[in-house]
């Protein structure tokens, strides 16, 4: 039983960190962030992109291989299409490009901050006083003085 106990409170306190609750919002923002870029991807620059290839949606845009056949002539033969269907791969490569590009930018934007503020911390310390240097640590030899001046003195107390 101490084994469950142990693992509920240390399950316990991994939920609680800070970390945790960080990512979950992490994971909530990209989610919402993920459904503006399908959406502009799929109902603005996709219709565009459509247009041009003469298509209504690019993800219609295939390569039949072969062809479906319905039943003909009262003879129950169907064949399925086959085909490769490049529209909606190129849907998501553009998505993905989109989102990589994002990232790329967020990320930059904040290393570029940090280094701004490591650049002004850095400013103020060369700025701000110097603090007087500690004293030297005493040699051995100016210890051993210390102490035989200290025996020197006990010995001189006692006569």
């Amino acid at each position: 039983m101490a084994k469950k106990s142990s693992f509920l409170t240390e399950f316990k306190k991994f939920i609680t960190k800070g970390n945790i609750l960080d990512m979950a919002v992490g994971m909530i923002i990209g989610t919402a962030f993920n459904q503006i870029v399908k959406s502009m991807v799929d109902d603005i620059l996709m219709p565009v992109i459509g247009r041009l290839a003469n298509t209504k949606d690019l993800s219609e845009l295939k390569y039949i291989l072969t062809e479906q056949v319905l039943a003909e002539d009262g003879v129950t033969v169907e064949v399925a299409e086959v085909a490769i269907r490049y529209g909606q791969f190129l849907s998501y490569v553009l998505n993905f490009f989109i989102v990589a590009m994002t990232l790329f930018v967020i990320v930059r934007s904040a290393m570029m901050f940090q280094k701004k503020m490591d650049a002004l911390k850095k400013k103020e310390e060369e700025e701000a006083p110097a603090a007087p240097p500690a004293p030297a640590e005493p040699t051995v030899e100016e210890k051993t003085l210390a102490v035989l001046g200290e025996i020197k003195s006990l010995l001189e107390e006692k006569k």
